[in-house]
């Protein structure tokens, strides 16, 4: 855990020198990442808990979606703006990271 932190610091360091140049952010969908923070749509996800993270864009409506990240990532994007993760949450779910649900329009009447 403590050299999970470390490596997490130290791209945290060498990102933020390279701003300018776009190296490691504002990164585009499909390219792989340490944290949401450097992807353009301030989403990093995995698909699995061994999978690597990569770039991915915000869920749209119907779309399923997760407000938990895990060490900066996520296992299911969040909504886009104006949406709202509509989903159970629970305490085994946050144990096992499943407190997914769907991107819905908090005005719609449904």
């Amino acid at each position: 855990m403590k050299l999970m932190l470390l490596y997490l610091a130290c791209c945290i360091a060498v990102g933020t020198s390279a701003r300018e140049r776009g190296l490691f952010l504002n990164l585009k969908n499909g390219e792989l990442c340490v944290g949401s923070f450097q992807c353009k749509s301030n989403c990093c996800q995995r698909d699995t808990a061994l999978s690597l993270a990569r770039c991915a864009s915000r869920g749209a409506e119907g779309h399923a979606c997760s407000n938990h990240l895990l060490y900066n990532v996520y296992y299911k994007c969040p909504c886009e703006n104006g949406l709202k993760c509509d989903g159970d949450k629970s305490i085994i779910g946050s144990i096992t990271n499943t407190n997914f649900g769907a991107c819905k329009d908090p005005n719609s009447i449904a």
